[in-house]
Protein backbone atom coordinates (compact mmCIF):
# COMPACT_ATOMS: atom_id res chain seq x y z
CA UNK A 1 0.00 0.00 0.00
CA UNK A 2 1.16 3.14 -1.11
CA UNK A 3 2.53 5.55 1.74
CA UNK A 4 0.77 8.93 1.37
CA UNK A 5 3.38 11.10 3.34
CA UNK A 6 3.16 13.16 0.43
CA UNK A 7 -0.40 14.09 1.05
CA UNK A 8 0.33 16.12 3.61
CA UNK A 9 2.04 19.15 4.74
CA UNK A 10 4.54 18.18 7.61
CA UNK A 11 8.02 18.94 7.61
CA UNK A 12 9.36 15.91 5.62
CA UNK A 13 12.72 16.37 7.98
CA UNK A 14 10.99 15.75 10.45
CA UNK A 15 9.88 11.99 11.52
CA UNK A 16 6.58 13.02 13.40
CA UNK A 17 4.62 10.25 15.65
CA UNK A 18 2.49 12.63 17.41
CA UNK A 19 -0.16 12.62 15.61
CA UNK A 20 -2.25 12.39 18.68
CA UNK A 21 -1.52 15.77 19.85
CA UNK A 22 -2.79 17.98 17.46
CA UNK A 23 -3.54 15.74 14.43
CA UNK A 24 -1.68 16.96 10.76
CA UNK A 25 -4.09 17.84 7.63
CA UNK A 26 -4.03 16.27 4.51
CA UNK A 27 -3.32 19.02 2.03
CA UNK A 28 -6.62 18.90 0.08
CA UNK A 29 -8.50 19.17 3.11
CA UNK A 30 -6.29 22.24 4.20
CA UNK A 31 -6.80 23.39 0.62
CA UNK A 32 -10.62 23.00 1.13
CA UNK A 33 -10.24 25.23 4.30
CA UNK A 34 -8.19 27.99 2.81
CA UNK A 35 -10.95 28.16 -0.08
CA UNK A 36 -13.54 28.47 2.70
CA UNK A 37 -11.67 31.28 4.29
CA UNK A 38 -11.48 32.65 1.24
CA UNK A 39 -15.22 32.99 0.21
CA UNK A 40 -15.23 34.39 4.08
CA UNK A 41 -13.31 37.32 2.92
CA UNK A 42 -14.65 38.22 -0.78
CA UNK A 43 -17.77 38.35 0.91
CA UNK A 44 -17.86 38.57 4.74
CA UNK A 45 -21.32 40.30 5.33
CA UNK A 46 -23.41 37.06 3.55
CA UNK A 47 -21.23 34.95 4.39
CA UNK A 48 -21.58 35.04 8.20
CA UNK A 49 -24.92 35.75 7.83
CA UNK A 50 -26.47 33.17 9.88
CA UNK A 51 -29.95 33.37 7.63
CA UNK A 52 -28.92 33.74 4.33
CA UNK A 53 -25.73 31.28 4.22
CA UNK A 54 -23.51 30.05 7.14
CA UNK A 55 -26.94 27.79 9.13
CA UNK A 56 -27.40 26.11 5.94
CA UNK A 57 -23.37 25.09 5.51
CA UNK A 58 -22.94 24.01 9.03
CA UNK A 59 -26.00 22.07 8.87
CA UNK A 60 -25.11 20.16 5.99
CA UNK A 61 -21.59 19.45 8.00
CA UNK A 62 -24.02 18.50 11.17
CA UNK A 63 -25.68 15.84 8.75
CA UNK A 64 -22.70 14.12 7.36
CA UNK A 65 -21.72 13.81 11.03
CA UNK A 66 -24.78 12.55 12.17
CA UNK A 67 -24.40 9.61 9.05
CA UNK A 68 -20.82 9.48 10.69
CA UNK A 69 -21.41 9.35 13.92
CA UNK A 70 -25.24 7.80 14.61
CA UNK A 71 -27.12 10.58 15.86
CA UNK A 72 -29.60 12.97 15.19
CA UNK A 73 -27.77 16.45 13.78
CA UNK A 74 -30.36 18.62 15.72
CA UNK A 75 -28.33 16.89 18.49
CA UNK A 76 -24.79 17.74 16.90
CA UNK A 77 -23.50 21.43 17.16
CA UNK A 78 -20.10 22.82 16.09
CA UNK A 79 -17.41 23.66 18.90
CA UNK A 80 -13.76 24.93 17.90
CA UNK A 81 -12.46 21.93 20.34
CA UNK A 82 -13.41 19.44 23.01
CA UNK A 83 -11.88 21.27 25.95
CA UNK A 84 -14.66 24.37 25.04
CA UNK A 85 -16.90 21.82 24.65
CA UNK A 86 -17.41 19.85 27.97
CA UNK A 87 -16.39 23.44 29.42
CA UNK A 88 -20.24 24.15 28.26
CA UNK A 89 -21.84 21.09 29.65
CA UNK A 90 -19.36 21.30 33.43
CA UNK A 91 -20.59 24.89 33.65
CA UNK A 92 -24.19 24.49 32.59
CA UNK A 93 -24.66 21.60 35.29
CA UNK A 94 -27.05 22.69 38.69
CA UNK A 95 -24.45 21.25 40.88
CA UNK A 96 -25.11 21.83 44.83
CA UNK A 97 -22.31 21.03 47.58
CA UNK A 98 -21.96 17.87 47.99
CA UNK A 99 -22.55 16.34 44.58
CA UNK A 100 -20.00 14.65 43.63
CA UNK A 101 -18.26 14.01 40.18
CA UNK A 102 -17.04 10.52 39.57
CA UNK A 103 -13.87 10.13 37.36
CA UNK A 104 -10.83 7.98 37.03
CA UNK A 105 -7.27 8.86 37.41
CA UNK A 106 -6.56 9.00 33.28
CA UNK A 107 -8.47 12.03 32.48
CA UNK A 108 -6.84 14.79 30.57
CA UNK A 109 -5.15 17.32 32.50
CA UNK A 110 -7.09 20.83 31.20
CA UNK A 111 -10.42 19.12 31.79
CA UNK A 112 -9.53 18.02 35.44
CA UNK A 113 -9.00 22.13 36.07
CA UNK A 114 -12.44 22.51 34.29
CA UNK A 115 -14.02 20.35 36.78
CA UNK A 116 -12.21 21.90 39.71
CA UNK A 117 -13.66 24.90 39.01
CA UNK A 118 -16.61 23.79 38.74
CA UNK A 119 -16.45 22.45 42.43
CA UNK A 120 -15.06 25.24 43.41
CA UNK A 121 -17.76 27.35 42.56
CA UNK A 122 -20.54 24.98 43.53
CA UNK A 123 -19.53 23.01 46.66
CA UNK A 124 -19.46 19.88 44.40
CA UNK A 125 -16.40 17.08 44.46
CA UNK A 126 -14.60 15.12 42.15
CA UNK A 127 -13.91 11.53 43.32
CA UNK A 128 -11.69 10.28 40.88
CA UNK A 129 -11.28 5.97 40.88
CA UNK A 130 -8.29 4.39 40.23
CA UNK A 131 -8.51 2.03 37.10
CA UNK A 132 -6.84 -1.39 38.10
CA UNK A 133 -4.05 -1.80 35.94
CA UNK A 134 -2.79 -3.68 33.89
CA UNK A 135 -6.33 -3.37 32.46
CA UNK A 136 -6.89 -6.77 31.13
CA UNK A 137 -10.93 -7.19 31.66
CA UNK A 138 -14.05 -5.14 30.97
CA UNK A 139 -15.30 -5.69 34.21
CA UNK A 140 -12.04 -4.64 36.10
CA UNK A 141 -12.68 -0.68 34.70
CA UNK A 142 -16.62 -1.15 35.01
CA UNK A 143 -17.19 -2.99 38.19
CA UNK A 144 -14.51 -0.10 39.78
CA UNK A 145 -16.64 2.77 38.76
CA UNK A 146 -20.25 0.84 39.72
CA UNK A 147 -18.93 0.41 42.71
CA UNK A 148 -17.59 3.94 43.22
CA UNK A 149 -20.79 5.07 42.29
CA UNK A 150 -23.52 6.31 45.47
CA UNK A 151 -26.06 8.32 46.56
CA UNK A 152 -24.07 11.88 45.95
CA UNK A 153 -23.03 11.33 42.84
CA UNK A 154 -24.12 12.99 39.93
CA UNK A 155 -22.12 13.24 37.32
CA UNK A 156 -19.92 10.30 35.76
CA UNK A 157 -17.20 12.02 33.60
CA UNK A 158 -14.89 9.81 31.44
CA UNK A 159 -12.33 9.82 28.43
CA UNK A 160 -13.44 7.40 25.88
CA UNK A 161 -10.11 7.35 24.79
CA UNK A 162 -7.55 8.91 27.30
CA UNK A 163 -4.72 10.94 26.60
CA UNK A 164 -1.53 10.28 28.58
CA UNK A 165 -2.22 6.55 28.89
CA UNK A 166 -3.78 5.80 25.34
CA UNK A 167 -6.24 3.35 26.64
CA UNK A 168 -9.57 3.05 25.42
CA UNK A 169 -12.37 2.84 28.03
CA UNK A 170 -14.90 -0.17 27.85
CA UNK A 171 -17.48 2.97 28.40
CA UNK A 172 -20.87 1.32 27.44
CA UNK A 173 -21.77 -0.44 30.33
CA UNK A 174 -20.76 2.36 32.60
CA UNK A 175 -22.44 4.96 30.45
CA UNK A 176 -25.91 2.68 31.21
CA UNK A 177 -25.75 2.00 35.21
CA UNK A 178 -25.17 5.62 35.18
CA UNK A 179 -28.43 6.44 33.27
CA UNK A 180 -30.03 3.68 35.18
CA UNK A 181 -29.31 5.49 38.91
CA UNK A 182 -29.73 9.14 37.10
CA UNK A 183 -26.57 10.15 37.07
CA UNK A 184 -25.72 12.20 34.09
CA UNK A 185 -22.60 11.07 31.89
CA UNK A 186 -20.08 13.41 30.06
CA UNK A 187 -17.59 11.75 28.16
CA UNK A 188 -14.50 13.50 26.49
CA UNK A 189 -14.08 11.72 22.84
CA UNK A 190 -11.26 13.92 21.67
CA UNK A 191 -9.44 11.67 20.31
CA UNK A 192 -12.57 9.41 19.00
CA UNK A 193 -14.01 10.73 15.86
CA UNK A 194 -12.18 9.19 13.12
CA UNK A 195 -9.93 6.68 15.25
CA UNK A 196 -12.57 4.15 16.01
CA UNK A 197 -16.18 3.38 14.87
CA UNK A 198 -18.56 5.98 16.45
CA UNK A 199 -22.31 5.50 17.03
CA UNK A 200 -23.32 8.33 19.45
CA UNK A 201 -26.62 7.15 19.77
CA UNK A 202 -26.44 3.47 20.95
CA UNK A 203 -24.22 4.89 23.44
CA UNK A 204 -26.52 6.76 25.12
CA UNK A 205 -24.02 9.09 27.15
CA UNK A 206 -26.23 12.67 28.20
CA UNK A 207 -23.18 14.93 26.38
CA UNK A 208 -20.52 13.85 24.38
CA UNK A 209 -17.42 16.00 22.52
CA UNK A 210 -15.30 14.93 20.11
CA UNK A 211 -12.42 16.65 18.24
CA UNK A 212 -12.36 16.66 14.18
CA UNK A 213 -9.09 17.83 14.01
CA UNK A 214 -7.08 14.82 15.26
CA UNK A 215 -8.31 11.58 13.57
CA UNK A 216 -10.24 12.62 10.99
CA UNK A 217 -7.97 15.23 9.94
CA UNK A 218 -9.92 18.07 9.46
CA UNK A 219 -8.54 21.56 10.43
CA UNK A 220 -7.64 22.61 13.71
CA UNK A 221 -10.63 24.39 15.32
CA UNK A 222 -13.27 21.93 14.42
CA UNK A 223 -15.35 19.89 17.32
CA UNK A 224 -18.91 18.95 18.15
CA UNK A 225 -20.65 18.33 21.30
CA UNK A 226 -23.48 15.68 21.34
CA UNK A 227 -26.47 16.46 23.89
CA UNK A 228 -29.11 13.90 24.28
CA UNK A 229 -32.59 15.63 23.41
CA UNK A 230 -33.78 15.49 26.92
CA UNK A 231 -31.01 17.08 28.13
CA UNK A 232 -30.81 20.34 25.60
CA UNK A 233 -32.43 21.87 27.81
CA UNK A 234 -29.80 22.07 30.82
CA UNK A 235 -27.58 23.98 28.18
CA UNK A 236 -26.55 27.53 29.20
CA UNK A 237 -23.72 29.31 26.72
CA UNK A 238 -20.79 30.13 27.75
CA UNK A 239 -21.11 33.25 25.40
CA UNK A 240 -24.17 35.21 25.16
CA UNK A 241 -24.60 36.91 21.99
CA UNK A 242 -27.19 37.00 19.00
CA UNK A 243 -28.32 33.33 19.10
CA UNK A 244 -29.24 33.19 22.30
CA UNK A 245 -33.04 34.24 23.16
CA UNK A 246 -34.53 35.03 26.57
CA UNK A 247 -36.89 32.09 27.80
CA UNK A 248 -35.58 29.43 24.94
CA UNK A 249 -34.35 26.27 25.35
CA UNK A 250 -33.37 23.03 23.88
CA UNK A 251 -35.17 21.90 21.00
CA UNK A 252 -37.29 25.74 21.19
CA UNK A 253 -36.82 27.39 18.15
CA UNK A 254 -34.08 29.43 18.02
CA UNK A 255 -33.90 32.78 16.45
CA UNK A 256 -31.59 32.03 13.38
CA UNK A 257 -34.01 28.53 12.15
CA UNK A 258 -32.36 26.13 14.57
CA UNK A 259 -33.28 25.39 17.67
CA UNK A 260 -31.90 27.34 20.63
CA UNK A 261 -29.40 24.49 21.36
CA UNK A 262 -28.18 25.09 17.95
CA UNK A 263 -28.51 28.88 17.71
CA UNK A 264 -27.18 29.77 21.29
CA UNK A 265 -24.41 27.71 20.51
CA UNK A 266 -23.23 28.25 17.12
CA UNK A 267 -24.24 32.32 16.59
CA UNK A 268 -21.79 33.34 19.23
CA UNK A 269 -20.21 36.83 17.32
CA UNK A 270 -17.70 37.37 14.46
CA UNK A 271 -15.46 34.31 14.48
CA UNK A 272 -13.79 31.82 11.16
CA UNK A 273 -16.33 28.77 10.98
CA UNK A 274 -13.72 27.42 8.07
CA UNK A 275 -12.57 24.84 9.87
CA UNK A 276 -15.80 23.22 10.60
CA UNK A 277 -16.95 23.67 7.16
CA UNK A 278 -13.76 21.71 6.18
CA UNK A 279 -14.38 18.64 8.00
CA UNK A 280 -16.79 17.23 4.93
CA UNK A 281 -14.04 17.70 3.21
CA UNK A 282 -12.03 15.65 5.07
CA UNK A 283 -14.30 12.87 4.97
CA UNK A 284 -14.25 12.69 1.67
CA UNK A 285 -10.23 12.65 1.45
CA UNK A 286 -10.70 9.59 4.15
CA UNK A 287 -13.53 7.73 1.80
CA UNK A 288 -11.52 8.51 -1.25
CA UNK A 289 -8.48 6.40 0.15
CA UNK A 290 -10.15 3.30 1.42
CA UNK A 291 -9.31 4.52 5.33
CA UNK A 292 -10.27 1.56 6.81
CA UNK A 293 -7.23 -0.75 4.96
CA UNK A 294 -5.28 2.08 5.71
CA UNK A 295 -6.53 2.04 9.56
CA UNK A 296 -5.90 -1.45 9.94
CA UNK A 297 -2.53 -0.87 8.50
CA UNK A 298 -1.46 1.41 11.07
CA UNK A 299 -2.85 -0.40 13.96
CA UNK A 300 -0.69 -3.58 12.98
CA UNK A 301 2.20 -1.29 12.99
CA UNK A 302 1.66 0.11 16.33
CA UNK A 303 1.04 -3.32 17.51
CA UNK A 304 3.97 -4.71 16.24
CA UNK A 305 6.30 -1.70 17.75
CA UNK A 306 4.92 -1.92 21.03
CA UNK A 307 5.41 -5.01 21.10
CA UNK A 308 9.23 -4.87 19.88
CA UNK A 309 9.49 -1.76 22.70
CA UNK A 310 8.59 -4.10 25.13
CA UNK A 311 10.36 -6.78 24.62
CA UNK A 312 13.08 -4.49 24.84
CA UNK A 313 12.12 -2.81 27.96
CA UNK A 314 11.06 -5.43 29.72
CA UNK A 315 7.79 -3.48 30.78
CA UNK A 316 4.30 -4.88 29.92
CA UNK A 317 2.17 -2.51 28.38
CA UNK A 318 -0.84 -1.03 30.46
CA UNK A 319 -3.31 -2.95 29.08
CA UNK A 320 -4.11 -5.67 27.07
CA UNK A 321 -4.66 -5.02 22.94
CA UNK A 322 -8.32 -4.72 23.56
CA UNK A 323 -8.20 -1.68 25.74
CA UNK A 324 -4.97 0.39 23.79
CA UNK A 325 -5.79 3.20 21.43
CA UNK A 326 -5.75 1.34 18.11
CA UNK A 327 -3.13 3.94 16.36
CA UNK A 328 -1.52 5.16 19.70
CA UNK A 329 0.91 3.21 21.91
CA UNK A 330 2.28 4.39 25.37
CA UNK A 331 5.57 2.71 25.82
CA UNK A 332 7.00 2.41 29.35
CA UNK A 333 10.65 3.30 29.61
CA UNK A 334 13.12 3.35 32.50
CA UNK A 335 12.82 6.27 34.33
CA UNK A 336 13.99 9.43 32.39
CA UNK A 337 13.54 13.19 33.15
CA UNK A 338 11.01 14.35 30.54
CA UNK A 339 12.54 17.89 29.86
CA UNK A 340 15.49 16.64 28.72
CA UNK A 341 14.14 13.15 26.70
CA UNK A 342 12.07 15.02 24.37
CA UNK A 343 14.26 17.62 22.93
CA UNK A 344 17.05 14.85 22.98
CA UNK A 345 14.70 12.43 20.81
CA UNK A 346 14.13 15.72 18.04
CA UNK A 347 17.99 17.34 18.53
CA UNK A 348 19.60 13.85 17.71
CA UNK A 349 17.11 11.84 16.03
CA UNK A 350 14.58 14.53 14.38
CA UNK A 351 11.73 12.71 16.42
CA UNK A 352 8.94 14.61 17.07
CA UNK A 353 7.45 12.71 20.37
CA UNK A 354 5.72 13.32 23.42
CA UNK A 355 7.15 12.23 26.62
CA UNK A 356 6.00 12.59 30.20
CA UNK A 357 5.77 11.17 33.56
CA UNK A 358 2.63 9.82 34.59
CA UNK A 359 1.80 8.72 38.20
CA UNK A 360 4.96 6.35 38.60
CA UNK A 361 5.16 5.32 34.82
CA UNK A 362 7.24 7.15 32.73
CA UNK A 363 5.09 6.85 29.02
CA UNK A 364 6.68 7.65 25.09
CA UNK A 365 3.24 7.99 23.66
CA UNK A 366 3.71 7.19 19.69
CA UNK A 367 0.61 7.84 17.03
CA UNK A 368 0.64 5.95 13.80
CA UNK A 369 -1.34 7.37 10.83
CA UNK A 370 -1.55 7.46 7.22
CA UNK A 371 1.74 9.17 6.47
CA UNK A 372 4.27 7.20 9.08
CA UNK A 373 6.58 4.80 7.01
CA UNK A 374 7.79 1.84 8.70
CA UNK A 375 11.50 3.15 8.57
CA UNK A 376 10.06 5.40 11.11
CA UNK A 377 8.98 3.19 13.67
CA UNK A 378 12.40 1.73 13.52
CA UNK A 379 14.12 4.96 14.12
CA UNK A 380 12.45 5.44 17.16
CA UNK A 381 13.24 1.58 18.06
CA UNK A 382 16.82 2.30 17.01
CA UNK A 383 17.08 5.56 19.12
CA UNK A 384 15.20 3.91 22.62
CA UNK A 385 17.61 1.91 22.22
CA UNK A 386 20.84 3.67 22.30
CA UNK A 387 19.48 6.24 24.56
CA UNK A 388 18.37 3.90 26.80
CA UNK A 389 21.07 1.10 26.03
CA UNK A 390 18.45 -1.46 25.84
CA UNK A 391 19.22 -5.18 25.17
CA UNK A 392 16.07 -6.79 25.46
Amino acid sequence: MTNLAPLFLLDPDVVFLNHGSYGACPRPVFQAYQDWQLRLERQPVEFLDSRRALSPRTQAVREAMGRAFGADPDDIVAQVNATQALNIVAQSLDLAPGDEILTTDHEYAALEKTWAYVCQRTGARIVPVTVPLPLMEEAQFTDTLIAAMGPKTRVLFLSHITSATAMLFPIARAVAEARARGILSVIDGAHTPGHIPLDLDALGADFYAGNCHKWLMAPKGSAFLHVRRDCQAMIRPTTISHGWEAGKHGQDPGPFGHSAFIDSLEVQGTRDPAAFLAVTAAMDFREAHGWDAIAQRCQAMAAETGARLAKLTGLPPLCAEEFRAPQMFPVRLPPFDPAQLQPLLMERYRIEIPCYQWQDHHIARFSVQGYTRQSDLDLLVTALTEIFALKG
